[in-house]
This record gives structure tokens, sequence and C-alpha cells, in this order.
């Protein structure tokens, strides 16, 4: 009966809107003034619907008191009719049975403090993998001219071999006329574009047709028995050349050995003119 009462009331209040939304705007030309009287008119609805139904309310809670004194029984605390709605929801909450798995429901709490945990993580894997790219890593070379001359350069992890190969430029007098984009950098026998830094092979210990691309020192494998299950770990010096240089030698050894770094390709056993070698990923 409230809700037929309430509804009837908001009809009524629509109706009375309009009407006195058309005999106020009689005359008027404008539409800011067609607004303005008409945001007037639904705010002075608005608060006669919310007077009616506090009222509603507040002879619902006496009802139900009286029902309550009537059954002899006193009211849960009559002091406050919201501290009344409040412990309904208390006791509700006390029925739930505290054994019962819940994890699985959804928890708006619980989703925050794993979204700001996943947050702090990635935040300090961030920062660990900034510091590691920090890092001084000493990259031995050779500038090829078709017989090595062999360098030294201190870089950083997270050094692009564009600036990497800068610093070569700067090291061998016969490269200091020629620019970066035209000198090729060639690691196990693999020439690496100028974008990848020294951190994306060591990160993902990438592999080359010769040997891996995750040491930049020069090294052979020492080691007494040779395993066939563990990767071999013997590194070369990768070679730094003029591209001018590559273009005109291409068919002959070493170059013609040589082929651009793809990161998706698998390049097998590694090899040394033409013999494998036996070596397994870890």
């Amino acid at each position: 009966m409230a809700g037929d009462r309430r509804a009837g009331k908001f009809v009524a209040d629509a109706d009375s809107v309009e009407s006195k939304l058309t005999q106020s705007t009689i005359g008027l030309v404008r539409l800011e003034d067609f607004q303005r009287i008409k945001g007037e008119l639904e705010e002075e609805r608005q608060r006669a619907a919310a007077q009616t139904l506090a009222v509603e309310q507040q002879e619902k809670q006496a009802k139900r008191r009286a029902k309550t004194r009537r059954a002899g029984k006193p009211p849960a605390l009559s002091f406050a009719d919201s501290d009344s709605d409040a412990n309904d929801v208390v006791a509700k909450r006390a029925r739930k049975n505290p054994h019962v798995d819940t994890s699985f429901l959804p928890d708006a709490e619980r989703d925050a403090r794993d979204a700001r945990q996943r947050e702090q993580l990635r935040q300090q894997w961030l920062a660990d993998q900034a510091a590691i790219k920090r890092q001084a890593i000493d990259v031995t070379y050779s500038y090829w001219d078709g017989t090595g001359h062999r360098r030294q350069a201190r870089c950083r992890k997270g050094d692009t071999i564009a600036q990497f190969l800068a610093q070569c430029r700067a090291q061998v007098p016969e490269l200091r006329a020629t620019s970066v984009d035209s000198l090729v950098y060639v690691k196990e026998d693999l020439i690496i574009p100028h974008h990848y830094t020294f951190y994306d092979f060591i990160v993902g210990r990438a592999r080359g047709k010769s040997g891996p691309l995750f040491n930049f020192d020069v090294h052979e494998d020492v080691r007494v028995e040779q395993d066939v299950r563990v990767e071999k770990d013997e590194s070369h010096a990768g070679k730094v050349c003029e591209r001018a240089w590559y273009e005109r030698n291409k068919h002959i050894f070493p170059a013609n050995r040589w082929e651009t770094y793809d990161p998706e390709k698998d390049y097998g056993a590694y090899t040394i003119r033409g013999r494998a070698a036996s070596q397994q990923k870890r």
C-alpha cells in the first residue's frame, strides 16, 4: 500500500511539475530561462518526495515498535532507529558459518589489497632490473678488416649496441671517420641490430651460431670432461667492422657465415667452420 501511495504521489508530483513548468514558461523564448525554471521545479519536487519518504519510514518504524511492545518484547535499541538496522546486519553476519571457505567469493577489500601487493612487486622488479642495467661490463671485441685487432670497451649492461659502437669508433683510429650507422657488430656469427642492449642477451641467455650471446668477455671451455648435457661456456670476441667491408666480402669466410640475428630463430648446435660443437641448452 505504501508503494502504491508513493507511486501515486510520484505521478502526481510529476504532473504538478509539468503543469507548473507550462504555466511558468508561457511567453518565454530563451532556453536558459526554461532550463533554470525546470531545474528549480524539479529540485522542489525532489525535496517534497524526500520528505514524504522520511515520514513513511518513521510511520513504519513506529508500527514495528508498537508490534514489538504488544508481543511483550522490548525493542532491540529504541534510542536510535538507524542503530536497529545496523544490529540487524550484524546479526545476519553472526549467523554465518566461520568454518566455510569463502575465499572464492568476491571481496573488494581483498582484491584491492592484492592489487597493491602486485603493484609493489612490479615496482620492486623494475627497480631491480634498473640496477642490473647500471652494472658495468667489459666487452672484448676485434676491429675486423680481414684480420683482428683486439680491444676492450667498458659499457653498462643497459647500453645499446649503437652506444657500444660509438665507443669502438672513438677507440679505433680507422673508424673515426665512419658513422655509427655504417658499423656492424658481429657476435657468434650473428649481426646484432643496433637497438638491442647487452641486458637483452644476458637476461634472455640468448644463443648464437658458434657460442652464447650472453658472455662478452673471451674465454675457453676449460672443463676436463665434456658433458653434452651442459651448454658450452666458450665465448668468442665479437667483431666490429665497416658495413662497406662486409658488403664487399660477404661471399668469403668468415663473412659468408654471418647473418642478422633473429630472436625467434633456433640456431641449433654451435658450429665453427661448419663443424658442430656438442651442446644442449640448460
